[in-house]
C-alpha cells in the first residue's frame, strides 16, 4: 500500500486552472480501485492519497498523469507502506 503526498510547489497559483483535470484524475484512481482515500493536508498544504492494488511503477505512472504534477502545482512523493498489523476494518490491505 501507498501513501502519495501531493504537496504544493512553486507554481500552486495554477491550481485552478487545472483543478478539472486533477478532479477527473481523483475519480479515475477511485473508480479503478487503487486509491482508497483521497484528502487535503492541512492547513492548506496539498493533498494526500492512500492508494492500493498497484505496483509502485503503476502508481508512479498515475500520478505522472496527474495535471498538478504534470503542470508542477505541486510535488509528489510515494511512501510505500508494507502492511504487518491493521484493525479487522481495514484486513483487505494485509
Amino acid at each position: 500500500m501507498f501513501v502519495v503526498l501531493l504537496r504544493f510547489s512553486g507554481n500552486s497559483g495554477s491550481a485552478s486552472q487545472h483543478m478539472t483535470g486533477h478532479q477527473e484524475w481523483i475519480k479515475r484512481g477511485l473508480d479503478d480501485g487503487v486509491f482508497l482515500l483521497v484528502g487535503s493536508i492541512q492547513p492548506g498544504l496539498g493533498g494526500a492519497v492512500l492508494a492500493h492494488n498497484t505496483s509502485r511503477e503503476e502508481l508512479q505512472k498515475r500520478v505522472d498523469d496527474d495535471p498538478f504534477v504534470a503542470q508542477d502545482v505541486v510535488t509528489a512523493e510515494i511512501i510505500e507502506i508494507a502492511p504487518g498489523m491493521a484493525d479487522e476494518r481495514l484486513g483487505f490491505l494485509l
